[in-house]
């Protein structure tokens, strides 16, 4: 599998471009966005994170990852747009 790590995701506003806008923290086969965090708990800045990245670069699927839980798959939120 094709992974990308801190992925550059550029801004363009009125065709100005802002090279190093977002970093993604994975992306894989140029399809699925993966944001990694360590957190007490999620809140909807990282929802909102995630989805921008995925709407600026036009990727439908995405995965936040929380690796501050006991349970692994407590800490993960799929995402589909």
């Amino acid at each position: 599998m094709r992974v990308e790590k801190e992925k550059a995701l550029p801004i363009v506003y009125k065709e100005v471009k802002l090279d190093h806008g977002y970093r993604i923290d994975l992306l894989v086969e140029n399809r699925l966005v993966v944001e990694i965090k360590t957190l007490e708990c999620f809140n909807e800045v990282h929802t909102a994170q995630i989805l921008t990245y995925m709407k600026l670069g036009n990727y439908e699927l995405g995965l936040l990852i929380n690796f501050y839980v006991k349970l692994l798959k407590d800490g993960i939120k799929r995402f589909k747009i």
